[in-house]
Protein backbone atom coordinates (compact mmCIF):
# COMPACT_ATOMS: atom_id res chain seq x y z
CA UNK A 1 0.00 0.00 0.00
CA UNK A 2 1.15 3.33 -0.92
CA UNK A 3 2.15 6.18 2.21
CA UNK A 4 -1.09 8.82 0.66
CA UNK A 5 -2.63 11.23 2.89
CA UNK A 6 -6.23 9.62 2.44
CA UNK A 7 -7.64 12.73 3.89
CA UNK A 8 -6.44 14.67 0.91
CA UNK A 9 -6.99 12.46 -1.17
CA UNK A 10 -10.53 12.09 -0.63
CA UNK A 11 -11.55 15.95 -0.32
CA UNK A 12 -12.49 16.14 -3.70
CA UNK A 13 -14.69 13.55 -3.36
CA UNK A 14 -16.47 14.91 -0.29
CA UNK A 15 -16.68 18.22 -2.20
CA UNK A 16 -18.32 16.41 -5.09
CA UNK A 17 -20.99 14.61 -2.98
CA UNK A 18 -21.95 17.72 -1.35
CA UNK A 19 -22.31 19.95 -4.43
CA UNK A 20 -24.67 17.13 -5.91
CA UNK A 21 -26.64 16.86 -2.95
CA UNK A 22 -27.40 20.27 -2.82
CA UNK A 23 -28.19 20.48 -6.27
CA UNK A 24 -30.38 17.47 -6.88
CA UNK A 25 -32.10 18.49 -4.04
CA UNK A 26 -33.08 21.92 -5.79
CA UNK A 27 -33.64 19.85 -8.51
CA UNK A 28 -36.20 18.11 -6.86
CA UNK A 29 -38.01 21.31 -5.45
CA UNK A 30 -37.99 23.01 -8.78
CA UNK A 31 -39.81 20.26 -10.43
CA UNK A 32 -42.26 20.53 -7.22
CA UNK A 33 -42.92 24.14 -7.76
CA UNK A 34 -42.76 24.06 -11.50
CA UNK A 35 -45.01 20.86 -12.09
CA UNK A 36 -46.41 20.38 -8.58
CA UNK A 37 -45.18 16.84 -8.44
CA UNK A 38 -41.56 15.63 -8.29
CA UNK A 39 -40.23 12.45 -9.57
CA UNK A 40 -37.47 12.43 -6.85
CA UNK A 41 -38.31 11.34 -3.08
CA UNK A 42 -35.09 12.52 -1.18
CA UNK A 43 -31.36 12.42 -2.31
CA UNK A 44 -28.45 10.83 0.09
CA UNK A 45 -25.00 10.72 -1.07
CA UNK A 46 -21.24 9.01 0.87
CA UNK A 47 -17.77 8.78 0.37
CA UNK A 48 -16.75 4.96 0.27
CA UNK A 49 -14.64 4.49 3.23
CA UNK A 50 -11.05 3.88 3.08
CA UNK A 51 -11.15 0.32 3.74
CA UNK A 52 -14.23 -0.35 0.77
CA UNK A 53 -11.89 1.21 -1.62
CA UNK A 54 -8.84 -0.98 -1.03
CA UNK A 55 -11.28 -4.02 -0.82
CA UNK A 56 -12.56 -3.33 -4.29
CA UNK A 57 -9.33 -2.38 -6.08
CA UNK A 58 -8.20 -5.63 -4.41
CA UNK A 59 -11.24 -7.51 -5.59
CA UNK A 60 -10.89 -5.60 -9.23
CA UNK A 61 -7.19 -5.80 -9.88
CA UNK A 62 -6.78 -2.13 -9.37
CA UNK A 63 -3.30 -0.57 -9.26
CA UNK A 64 -2.85 1.77 -6.36
CA UNK A 65 -1.93 4.56 -8.62
CA UNK A 66 -5.18 4.13 -10.65
CA UNK A 67 -7.77 4.58 -8.01
CA UNK A 68 -8.98 7.56 -9.49
CA UNK A 69 -10.05 5.93 -12.75
CA UNK A 70 -10.50 2.66 -11.83
CA UNK A 71 -13.12 2.84 -9.07
CA UNK A 72 -15.60 4.78 -10.27
CA UNK A 73 -17.94 5.26 -7.12
CA UNK A 74 -15.55 6.65 -4.55
CA UNK A 75 -18.17 9.58 -4.17
CA UNK A 76 -21.58 8.10 -4.05
CA UNK A 77 -25.08 10.01 -4.95
CA UNK A 78 -28.52 8.34 -4.36
CA UNK A 79 -31.75 9.48 -5.43
CA UNK A 80 -34.76 7.95 -4.44
CA UNK A 81 -38.26 8.15 -6.30
CA UNK A 82 -41.65 6.96 -5.56
CA UNK A 83 -42.53 5.07 -8.53
CA UNK A 84 -40.65 3.04 -11.35
CA UNK A 85 -41.20 5.41 -13.89
CA UNK A 86 -40.17 8.17 -12.10
CA UNK A 87 -36.64 6.72 -12.37
CA UNK A 88 -36.48 7.27 -15.98
CA UNK A 89 -37.56 11.06 -15.80
CA UNK A 90 -34.85 11.41 -13.01
CA UNK A 91 -32.19 9.99 -15.50
CA UNK A 92 -32.95 11.95 -18.57
CA UNK A 93 -32.77 14.75 -16.31
CA UNK A 94 -29.11 13.81 -15.40
CA UNK A 95 -28.59 13.47 -19.22
CA UNK A 96 -29.64 16.86 -20.26
CA UNK A 97 -27.23 18.78 -17.33
CA UNK A 98 -24.27 20.84 -18.41
CA UNK A 99 -22.34 20.86 -14.96
CA UNK A 100 -21.64 17.25 -15.36
CA UNK A 101 -20.88 14.80 -18.33
CA UNK A 102 -22.28 11.54 -18.40
CA UNK A 103 -19.66 8.72 -19.01
CA UNK A 104 -21.87 5.79 -19.01
CA UNK A 105 -25.28 4.08 -17.60
CA UNK A 106 -25.79 0.77 -16.42
CA UNK A 107 -29.71 -0.44 -16.14
CA UNK A 108 -30.32 -3.23 -13.12
CA UNK A 109 -33.60 -2.94 -13.54
CA UNK A 110 -34.87 -3.78 -17.26
CA UNK A 111 -31.18 -6.40 -16.86
CA UNK A 112 -31.52 -7.18 -13.07
CA UNK A 113 -28.43 -8.69 -11.62
CA UNK A 114 -29.11 -12.72 -10.53
CA UNK A 115 -28.82 -11.82 -6.94
CA UNK A 116 -32.15 -9.71 -7.67
CA UNK A 117 -31.03 -6.92 -7.28
CA UNK A 118 -32.40 -3.42 -9.57
CA UNK A 119 -31.23 -0.43 -9.54
CA UNK A 120 -30.08 2.53 -12.58
CA UNK A 121 -26.60 3.80 -12.43
CA UNK A 122 -25.18 6.18 -14.11
CA UNK A 123 -21.60 7.13 -14.07
CA UNK A 124 -20.35 11.03 -13.89
CA UNK A 125 -17.39 12.90 -14.37
CA UNK A 126 -17.56 15.92 -11.98
CA UNK A 127 -15.77 19.47 -11.80
CA UNK A 128 -14.86 20.68 -8.20
CA UNK A 129 -12.58 24.00 -7.58
CA UNK A 130 -10.08 22.90 -4.94
CA UNK A 131 -7.60 24.79 -3.77
CA UNK A 132 -4.97 23.37 -5.80
CA UNK A 133 -7.91 24.44 -9.59
CA UNK A 134 -10.25 22.48 -10.55
CA UNK A 135 -10.23 18.79 -10.30
CA UNK A 136 -12.88 16.02 -12.06
CA UNK A 137 -14.15 13.32 -10.41
CA UNK A 138 -15.59 10.38 -10.75
CA UNK A 139 -19.07 9.85 -9.03
CA UNK A 140 -21.90 7.09 -9.23
CA UNK A 141 -25.47 8.24 -9.42
CA UNK A 142 -27.90 5.29 -8.29
CA UNK A 143 -31.11 5.76 -9.10
CA UNK A 144 -33.94 3.32 -7.20
CA UNK A 145 -37.44 3.01 -5.82
CA UNK A 146 -37.99 2.99 -1.76
CA UNK A 147 -38.67 -0.81 -2.28
CA UNK A 148 -35.44 -1.26 -4.58
CA UNK A 149 -33.10 0.44 -1.55
CA UNK A 150 -34.90 -1.29 0.79
CA UNK A 151 -34.12 -4.70 -0.73
CA UNK A 152 -30.37 -3.39 -1.80
CA UNK A 153 -29.88 -1.85 1.85
CA UNK A 154 -30.34 -5.77 3.42
CA UNK A 155 -28.53 -7.24 0.60
CA UNK A 156 -25.15 -5.31 1.46
CA UNK A 157 -25.55 -6.27 5.21
CA UNK A 158 -25.77 -9.84 4.70
CA UNK A 159 -22.82 -9.99 2.08
CA UNK A 160 -21.04 -7.46 4.82
CA UNK A 161 -21.43 -10.10 7.28
CA UNK A 162 -20.79 -13.46 5.19
CA UNK A 163 -18.06 -11.54 3.05
CA UNK A 164 -19.18 -11.81 -0.14
CA UNK A 165 -20.19 -15.59 0.50
CA UNK A 166 -23.58 -15.71 0.48
CA UNK A 167 -24.80 -19.24 1.70
CA UNK A 168 -27.15 -20.84 -0.55
CA UNK A 169 -30.55 -20.58 0.79
CA UNK A 170 -29.78 -16.87 1.92
CA UNK A 171 -29.32 -16.28 -2.10
CA UNK A 172 -32.69 -17.58 -2.70
CA UNK A 173 -34.31 -16.44 -0.35
CA UNK A 174 -32.75 -12.73 -1.25
CA UNK A 175 -34.02 -13.65 -4.78
CA UNK A 176 -37.90 -14.58 -3.86
CA UNK A 177 -37.60 -11.05 -1.53
CA UNK A 178 -36.59 -9.09 -5.05
CA UNK A 179 -39.30 -10.45 -6.85
CA UNK A 180 -41.57 -9.53 -4.06
CA UNK A 181 -40.05 -6.11 -3.64
CA UNK A 182 -40.24 -5.47 -7.70
CA UNK A 183 -43.82 -6.87 -7.54
CA UNK A 184 -44.52 -4.17 -4.90
CA UNK A 185 -43.61 -1.03 -7.40
CA UNK A 186 -45.46 -2.78 -10.09
CA UNK A 187 -48.79 -2.57 -7.94
CA UNK A 188 -47.49 1.12 -7.13
CA UNK A 189 -47.27 2.08 -10.87
CA UNK A 190 -51.00 0.82 -11.41
CA UNK A 191 -52.41 3.02 -8.98
CA UNK A 192 -49.78 5.56 -9.51
CA UNK A 193 -52.57 8.35 -10.82
CA UNK A 194 -54.88 7.52 -7.56
CA UNK A 195 -51.76 7.87 -5.37
CA UNK A 196 -50.82 11.25 -6.73
CA UNK A 197 -54.37 12.46 -6.84
CA UNK A 198 -54.48 11.94 -2.95
CA UNK A 199 -51.14 12.85 -2.13
CA UNK A 200 -52.24 16.31 -3.35
CA UNK A 201 -55.23 16.74 -2.23
CA UNK A 202 -53.22 16.29 1.08
CA UNK A 203 -50.69 18.98 0.81
CA UNK A 204 -53.25 21.32 -0.50
CA UNK A 205 -54.97 20.75 2.82
CA UNK A 206 -51.92 21.23 4.11
CA UNK A 207 -51.04 24.13 2.53
CA UNK A 208 -54.56 25.68 3.18
CA UNK A 209 -54.51 25.06 6.71
CA UNK A 210 -51.19 26.62 6.80
CA UNK A 211 -52.14 30.05 4.89
CA UNK A 212 -55.22 30.23 7.14
CA UNK A 213 -53.29 30.20 11.07
CA UNK A 214 -50.07 32.19 9.17
CA UNK A 215 -52.97 35.08 7.81
CA UNK A 216 -54.14 35.21 11.87
CA UNK A 217 -51.31 35.40 13.37
CA UNK A 218 -50.49 38.26 10.74
CA UNK A 219 -54.14 40.21 11.71
CA UNK A 220 -52.51 40.18 15.15
CA UNK A 221 -49.36 41.98 14.14
CA UNK A 222 -51.67 44.63 12.88
CA UNK A 223 -53.50 44.89 16.12
CA UNK A 224 -56.61 43.09 14.81
CA UNK A 225 -57.32 41.25 17.83
CA UNK A 226 -61.18 40.87 17.35
CA UNK A 227 -61.08 39.90 14.06
CA UNK A 228 -57.95 37.61 14.51
CA UNK A 229 -60.27 36.14 17.52
CA UNK A 230 -63.51 35.62 15.32
CA UNK A 231 -61.28 34.09 12.37
CA UNK A 232 -59.65 31.56 15.13
CA UNK A 233 -63.18 30.71 15.80
CA UNK A 234 -64.08 30.11 12.52
CA UNK A 235 -60.82 27.79 11.45
CA UNK A 236 -61.58 25.67 14.71
CA UNK A 237 -65.16 24.84 14.17
CA UNK A 238 -64.23 24.67 9.85
CA UNK A 239 -61.32 22.49 11.01
CA UNK A 240 -63.72 19.90 13.17
CA UNK A 241 -66.07 20.11 10.42
CA UNK A 242 -63.00 19.07 7.53
CA UNK A 243 -64.90 21.68 5.28
CA UNK A 244 -62.17 22.35 2.97
CA UNK A 245 -64.91 24.62 0.91
CA UNK A 246 -65.43 26.68 4.06
CA UNK A 247 -61.38 26.96 4.50
CA UNK A 248 -60.98 28.38 1.23
CA UNK A 249 -63.57 31.46 1.48
CA UNK A 250 -62.06 31.61 5.45
CA UNK A 251 -58.54 32.21 3.65
CA UNK A 252 -60.11 34.96 1.00
CA UNK A 253 -62.12 36.50 4.14
CA UNK A 254 -58.96 36.68 6.25
CA UNK A 255 -56.45 37.90 3.28
CA UNK A 256 -59.09 40.50 2.40
CA UNK A 257 -58.50 41.89 5.92
CA UNK A 258 -54.92 41.95 5.86
CA UNK A 259 -55.19 43.99 2.74
CA UNK A 260 -57.57 46.37 5.11
CA UNK A 261 -55.41 46.92 7.32
CA UNK A 262 -52.32 47.36 5.48
CA UNK A 263 -54.02 50.17 3.28
CA UNK A 264 -54.92 51.44 7.03
CA UNK A 265 -51.23 51.47 7.95
CA UNK A 266 -50.42 53.38 4.57
CA UNK A 267 -53.25 56.18 5.32
CA UNK A 268 -51.84 56.80 8.52
CA UNK A 269 -48.76 57.17 7.19
CA UNK A 270 -49.61 59.64 4.96
CA UNK A 271 -51.05 61.85 7.67
CA UNK A 272 -48.26 61.61 9.92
Amino acid sequence: MDGRDWNLFLLPYEQAVEELKVKFRTLRSELKTRQSYAPIEFVTGRVKRISSILEKAKRLNVPMDRLEEGIEDIAGIRIMCQFVEDIRIVADSIRERKDLTLVYEKDYITNHKESGYRSYHMIVEYPVQTALGLKKVLAEVQIRTLAMNFWATIEHSLNYKYKQQLPAHVKERLRKAAEAAFRLDEEMSSIRKEILEAQRTFEDSSNLVSNVLAGIQELYFYHKVREAARYQLRFNELWEQEDVIGLKLLAEDIQASIERAKGGEVALGDRS
